[in-house]
């Protein structure tokens, strides 16, 4: 009876959530921005795969019912069906917030210390190697799966391909970013990124030595196929993402200097409410998830299409 309990109490706070724009189930997007559970892909050979990973607002710590919002996934929707060669996309939204790492207990990246054990973003790849071998087991080509994600999803993009280069076909990371608002806190604009990570090392060495290793770590390899969009309005590390330019084989974008692309303005879209993208409380951080950014679809096939076909 308590189990029958447990379920109908998790069938309402999910319907809850979704009615309200929040998104907790892995599945594939559909077009209309939904999630739909489940693995089932037709013709396999002639799909590709996206498995697209939100961003975490701990760095470390399991996040209990929180995955992604309706208005983070209405661009990856817009690229469902899209047809590469004759190959259509298709999107997997993938939660693992519930992961965390092995120093979890600690907030955020606030700690003086150094990192001992498994980071959750390293957790999180291994998630996504194993979602990875799951395609290609029903069928799906490797060449033809794509990691991307967006913000702390953004930098795991980066890292898993550094590391594992030859499991997928390529990736493509939006505002990559793990460690808060480090643009402005610590105020980039002003001081110059050398200053501003000096005093973030200062004040968190645990933290910003974790931050360098897995920068260093994706510096290593001799070329990391990722497409990487930056906006240097960006809150979090908008105006510390040059380091980009260093790794071989990253095609980095800088979206634009303000809130519009092409002229166009930017507006975010919930299930039922929409907003100028520059209400938001971190802007530049969100350019990616509004849509005038599908601006940038035309490119994004054009990476994908390139990737695939050099594999």
């Amino acid at each position: 009876m308590k189990k029958i309990f447990l379920i109908v109490l998790f069938l309402i706070i999910s319907n809850y959530a979704y009615a309200n724009g929040k998104i907790l189930k892995s599945g594939f997007i559909t077009k209309s921005a939904s999630v739909e559970e489940g693995m089932d892909v037709k013709d396999p050979k002639n799909k590709i795969i996206i498995i697209y990973n939100h961003g975490q607002n701990k760095n470390d710590k399991a996040i209990k019912n929180e995955c992604i919002w309706v208005s983070q996934i209405r661009n990856q929707a817009s690229l469902v069906d899209l047809e590469i060669n004759g190959k259509k996309i298709m999107v997997y939204n993938f939660c693992t917030n519930y992961l965390a790492g092995d120093m979890s207990p600690k907030n955020y990246w606030k700690f003086k210390e150094p990192y001992e054990g498994i980071h959750k973003l390293d957790k999180r790849i291994e998630k996504n190697l194993e979602l990875v071998d799951k395609f290609v087991k029903i069928g799906v080509p490797r060449k033809q799966i794509i990691i991307s994600g967006h913000s702390c999803g953004g930098l795991l993009t980066l890292m898993l391909l550094a590391a594992h280069p030859e499991k997928v076909g390529g990736g493509i990371s939006y505002m990559q970013a793990c460690y808060g608002k480090l643009s402005k806190k610590y105020k980039v604009k002003k001081v110059g990124s050398e200053e501003a990570l000096a005093k973030f090392a200062k004040k968190y060495p645990g933290g910003a030595e974790l931050r360098q290793r897995q920068i260093d770590n994706i510096k290593k390899l001799n070329s990391v196929p990722v497409l990487a969009f930056t906006h240097p309005k960006d809150k979090y590390e908008g105006l510390l993402s040059d380091w980009l330019e260093e790794v071989p084989g990253v095609k980095r974008i800088i979206i634009s200097e303000d809130f519009k692309i092409n002229k166009k303005t930017c507006v975010m879209k919930g299930k039922d409410w929409e907003e100028n993208v520059s209400k938001q409380k971190s802007p530049g951080h969100s350019m990616s998830q509004a849509d005038c950014f599908q601006y940038y679809n035309p490119t994004i096939k054009d990476y994908i299409a390139s990737s695939i076909n050099e594999n």
